[in-house]
């Protein structure tokens, strides 16, 4: 419906536009003329300036219209708005300015005052839907930011509900939607005056164009690789005029204009202490990897009992081996047989290709069955929960062993087993020689939960089934092709790999808890211990943000001093 709205609204404000214009000042289509903008300040000097800030609120909502940028062509949004937005708009403002000059009371209510009595309610409710549908542009663009600053590490992760099996991108996240809402009343009963809501509105939408033209300057520049004098006379051509209206709007910060500074600074200071927390984070892991040497000095069986199945351990380095890693091999007595290091990356690009999304290596020479798969979302990208995924690793795996055997240089020394990578195609095994997947009938797992006899485990599938409804997931089972001949030790490693996924995954993580040193300035305490671990107990858990099943999951606590 939003559309069909949209359309409806342009259309009556074209044609109220188009009629106040033909019944009360035809001659106003002469305010096209540049002269009089330039009368216009000779006459009011300072107070014509002031006047910017108002004259802003008149293309203000526009931008509503392409709040969801990301979701429709840059055609699409240039001929919208150059053969209906403008020239609706224009003629609808015309058409006050005409009705204005033989009508200087309305003033305080031009809009509807200027509305001929026989279209008066319809026009007043199709301009209440089109209002609905112009907030809730601007509220589904703050979900799709909020969901691509998470993926970039800028934002604590939140609470991510897809809408539409259909729509892509189509999302809803219930924390800032009640934030949002909470904003809104308490703005509007605060000031209670349309005027003060109006001078925060101009200010945020000036400040907005103005840093949007500044960004496109260096987009100009890094991105479209322009010379750097183009850049400077964008800059200054569209910097001189939305500065005019800047300059304007921030004389209006003690009537209103501060709320938005004061919004702005909140969310910024917590875009700050969470990235500047998740990089500490990151440096201690990166300072405190296990040697590669430790590991080859254990053996294959890495000092303990190698149990059949699949562990996956969660890190969040790209190379080495986790320091919570250690704690796991030196305080657990038994570990799977098949270990791999998951590193899921949000890459800077907005989608990346199912063919391009798994990259593989081996971390340890073959017999100790270790591997790191790094797994790339862009900031677009959507992590379903559709329960392929262990599929999908498995299948990369496989293509991984067989690539690697086809390139005997790949590994030639200890030292190089950690570090080479090589991108797999998960979907081209299904056709391919490696291994064969076969699509079997959908297995419950409750079924050989329900046959334990532990009471305990009942009890806690059957909590976790009433929490969680069982969704159907499909089922393969794969084996390796009879007719194919292949290297002994590369049998023997993916005969490991399947019997290995038939015995189950186990999903590993650590819980870490990240506190500054004492040694640390004050603010550097206050911003870690106060501020990131409000920000880590509040926002939602990794696990779950990951879509890890909780029947699987293991965690360990670790502490990490910054």
């Amino acid at each position: 419906m939003f559309a069909p709205i949209v359309m409806l609204w342009l259309i009556s404000i074209f044609c109220v536009g188009l009629y106040n214009i033909i019944h009360w000042n035809p001659k106003v289509v002469s305010a096209i003329y540049p002269y009089y903008i330039i009368k216009f300040f000779r006459e009011t000097g300072r107070d014509g300036w002031l006047s910017l800030g108002g004259i802003l609120l008149s293309i203000t909502g526009t931008e509503a219209m392409y709040a969801d940028l990301g979701h429709f062509t840059a055609v699409s949004i240039r001929l919208a708005f150059v053969f209906a937005i403008y020239p609706c708009l224009v003629v609808q403002y015309m058409g006050q300015a005409a009705f204005l000059s033989r009508n200087l009371h309305s003033i305080p209510n031009s809009f509807f005052e200027s509305i001929p009595d026989p279209v008066f309610w319809p026009i007043f409710v199709v301009a209440t839907l089109s209002a609905v549908v112009g907030s809730q542009a601007t509220i589904t663009a703050t979900f799709s930011v909020i969901k691509q600053c998470q993926a970039l590490g800028c934002f604590p992760r939140v609470k991510i509900v897809h809408t539409s099996k259909h729509i892509y991108g189509q999302i809803y996240i219930p924390e800032i939607n009640w934030m949002l809402m909470i904003l809104t009343l308490s703005i509007t009963i605060g000031f209670q005056d349309t005027t003060l809501i109006g001078n925060a509105y101009g200010l945020a939408t000036a400040t907005l164009m103005f840093i949007t033209t500044f960004l496109v300057a260096l987009v100009i520049t890094f991105v479209w690789q322009k010379s750097i004098w183009i850049s400077g006379m964008f800059l200054l051509f569209f910097g001189i005029i939305e500065g005019a209206y800047l300059s304007a709007a921030l004389m209006k910060v003690p009537q209103g204009g501060w709320v938005p500074l004061v919004l702005s600074f909140i969310f910024m200071m917590i875009m700050y202490i969470w990235h500047y927390g998740m990089c500490l984070k990151y440096n201690f892991d990166m300072h405190n990897k296990v040697p590669l040497q430790w590991l080859l000095g254990l053996g294959p069986s890495l000092g303990i009992v190698r149990v059949p199945g699949i562990g996956l351990i969660y890190t969040e380095l790209a190379t080495g081996i986790p320091a919570i890693f250690s704690h796991f091999v030196t305080n657990l007595p038994a570990f799977h047989k098949v270990l791999v290091f998951i590193c899921v990356k949000s890459v800077p690009v907005p989608y990346v290709s199912s063919d391009e999304r798994f990259v593989v290596g081996r971390v340890c020479p073959r017999p100790y069955r270790m591997y790191r798969c790094i797994v790339r979302y862009g900031y677009k990208d959507i992590q379903r929960d559709d329960g392929d995924f262990e599929n999908q690793l498995i299948q990369s795996l496989a293509e991984f062993i067989h690539m690697e055997a086809g390139e005997p240089e790949f590994c030639t020394s200890e030292g190089s087993f950690d570090g080479r990578m090589m991108v797999t195609r998960s979907s081209s095994i299904q056709s391919g020689s490696t291994i064969i997947a076969t699509e079997i009938e959908d297995c419950s797992e409750s079924s050989s939960v329900q046959s334990s006899k532990s009471s305990a485990l009942l009890s806690l599938r059957s909590v976790y089934d009433d929490e969680n409804p069982p969704v159907r997931k499909q089922h393969i089972r794969f084996h390796l092709p009879a007719n194919q001949i292949m290297d002994s030790a590369i049998q023997e490693e993916l005969m490991d790999l399947i019997v290995a996924k038939e015995a189950g995954f186990a999903y590993i993580m650590g819980h870490s808890y990240v506190k500054a040193r004492r040694s640390s300035s004050c603010f550097k305490k206050f911003v870690i211990d106060v501020g990131y671990t409000f920000l880590r107990k509040n926002c939602r858990g990794p696990s779950v943000d990951l879509n890890i099943p909780h029947i699987n999951l293991i965690e360990v606590g670790m502490t990490y001093y910054v």
